[in-house]
C-alpha cells in the first residue's frame, strides 16, 4: 500500500494559496464573486483557480486517485457518490469560508483529505494568512506545522462544566422549529459562536481553545479533514445518533467533544432534536 506523501499535499495547498488565492483576497473585481445556491452561498474566482492548481498537481504526486472537488462537485453532483467505493480519494476545498473571504476578512482556508476505501485516512487544513498547517495521518496524532519545520502537537482541553463551555454551533441547517429550540438550549453554554469557516473552527477545537462543534449539514470537504484532526487530537466525534461519522455521510449531524462523557451531556441537553 503507497505511503501518502503529506509534505507533498502540504506544499500543494500552500502553492495554490500563494499563487491564486492571496493575490486575489481584497482585489476581487467585478464578476468575480457568484452566488451559487443561496446569498450565503457564494463562489469565487479564487476558489475555482485553486481548485484547478490542485488537482493538476494531486493528479502528480497521487495520479491514482479520484479527486473530489467543491467546485467540481458543485458542477457535476454525481461526482460525490464515487467516494464511497472509491480505492483511494482526495477531497478538496478550495477556499473553506469563502463568505468571509469574498468580504475581505482573514478568516479562510483550504482543506484536503485522504480517503482509502471508505475511511479518513489524512486530514491537512492549511491558514494562507498564517502560513502554517494543521495535519493528521490516522494513528499519527495532529500536528500543527510551521513553515520553518517546526511542529506542535495539538489536544483538546478537557471539558469544564457545561455552563463554562465555549464552543461552535451552526444551526442555519437546522428546520426552523429544530433551530428554536437548540438556540434556547444554547443559553445553558457560556459561549456560541459560527466563525462561518470550519477550517478555523476545527483548527481551534483541535488547539484547545474550544470544547464543542456542532454542524448538521455534513459535505465532505467541510468535515473529513477537520474531524480526523479532531479524533487524533483526543476528541470524540459521532453523528447525532451516536453512529461514526464517514466519508460518504452527507446527514445525519456531526457533534465533537473532548471526550464521550462530555459529548454525552452535550447531546442530550444542548443538541435534542
Amino acid at each position: 500500500m503507497a505511503e501518502i506523501d503529506i509534505a507533498a499535499l502540504a506544499n500543494v495547498l500552500q502553492e495554490a494559496a500563494y499563487k491564486e488565492i492571496l493575490p486575489r483576497f481584497r482585489n476581487l473585481g467585478e464578476g468575480d464573486v457568484r452566488m451559487k445556491t443561496e446569498a450565503i452561498d457564494l463562489v469565487t474566482e479564487a476558489d475555482e483557480a485553486a481548485e484547478r492548481l490542485i488537482r493538476a498537481r494531486i493528479e502528480e504526486v497521487m495520479p491514482e486517485a479520484v479527486f473530489i472537488g467543491e467546485e467540481a462537485v458543485a458542477a457535476d453532483p454525481a461526482l460525490l457518490t464515487r467516494l464511497a467505493d472509491a480505492d483511494l480519494a482526495v477531497v478538496v476545498d478550495p477556499i473553506d469560508g469563502t463568505f468571509n473571504f469574498a468580504a475581505g476578512l482573514p478568516l479562510f482556508g483550504v482543506m484536503l483529505s485522504v480517503i482509502r476505501k471508505g475511511e479518513t485516512v489524512a486530514g491537512l487544513i492549511y491558514d494562507p494568512m498564517g502560513n502554517d498547517w494543521a495535519i493528521a495521518e490516522q494513528g499519527s496524532g495532529a500536528w500543527l506545522c510551521r513553515p520553518d519545520g517546526s511542529q506542535e502537537k495539538m489536544a483538546v482541553v478537557p471539558a469544564p462544566d457545561l455552563s463554562q463551555m465555549v464552543g461552535i454551533a451552526n444551526t442555519g441547517f437546522f428546520d426552523l422549529e429544530t433551530r428554536r429550540k437548540i438556540l434556547v438550549n444554547l443559553a445553558e453554554v457560556r459561549i456560541f459562536t459560527s466563525y462561518r469557516c470550519a477550517a478555523h473552527e476545527y483548527r481551534a477545537f483541535a488547539q484547545g481553545h474550544l470544547h464543542f462543534a456542532m454542524y448538521n449539514k455534513l459535505m465532505p470537504w467541510d468535515h473529513l479533514a477537520g474531524t480526523l484532526i479532531s479524533q487524533e487530537a483526543g476528541a470524540y466525534a459521532a453523528r447525532f445518533d451516536g453512529s461514526p461519522y464517514l466519508p460518504r455521510h452527507v446527514d445525519g449531524g456531526l457533534l465533537l467533544a473532548p471526550d464521550e462523557e462530555s459529548w454525552q451531556e452535550l447531546r442530550q441537553k444542548i443538541f435534542t432534536l
